[in-house]
């Protein structure tokens, strides 16, 4: 039974991030999102109360989806700098193939001022993750002597709001890989130096 409910969970949420995504909060509407799910809106209110709890739990699993991916990452890598890099290339694939994370941005933007709306903004999720790994970068001798963060953590976080835009567009996946190398190509040398360009992979991990 617990298991079947769960299921239930799962699928309303799913639905819910595709309906958001395409259509935005205000204009998806709860048998739309019902309807997609192949549910009744008796299940859905056994689970929410509203659309505003529905859309929490969207953003609920696109946070646990960053943090479990980072997590991932890191456990392969092991280099915080490498795993910062490599952080980018799944947030530009992952906004290509997961509704949840495309719909975690519109909902930020859309219901960005609303009460309690800062605790689920995606867009300070991706910064704060991306500044997290440069810190850990710096604190495992990574980056070069002297580096001033503002710099390198305003790059970052243009980078995951401009990934998002990127991706949103018609843009061949292989040319949004590439551009997302380019960017590390160009930014790497003033955080490690020279002589740290080579020791990091700046392309999309295999």
């Amino acid at each position: 039974m617990q298991e079947r409910s769960m299921d239930t969970c799962r699928r309303l949420v799913s639905a819910a991030a595709e309906l958001f995504d395409r259509k935005g909060y205000v204009n998806a509407t709860l048998g739309e999102i019902t309807g997609a799910a192949r549910l009744t809106k008796g299940a859905l209110y056994f689970h929410f109360a509203s659309k505003g709890e529905l859309a929490h739990a969207v953003q609920t699993r696109g946070r646990v989806l960053l943090a479990e991916s980072v997590d991932r990452i890191a456990a392969h890598n092991g280099s915080p700098l490498q795993t910062l890099i490599d952080f980018t290339h799944w947030l530009a694939r992952g906004l290509r193939e997961e509704a949840v994370l495309r719909a975690n941005f519109r909902l930020s933007r859309e219901l960005r001022g609303e009460e309690a709306a800062g605790s689920t903004d995606f867009y300070q999720a991706g910064m704060a993750t991306a500044w997290s790994l440069l810190d850990r970068a710096e604190a495992a001798g990574e980056l070069r002597d002297g580096v001033d963060r503002t710099g390198p953590q305003t790059l970052l976080a243009a980078a995951v709001a401009g990934i998002e835009l990127l991706a949103a567009t018609d843009m061949a996946d292989e040319e949004l890989a590439a551009r997302v190398s380019a960017l590390w190509d160009l930014a790497l040398p003033g955080l490690v130096g020279p002589a740290g360009r080579t020791v990091f992979r700046t392309t999309t991990p295999s």
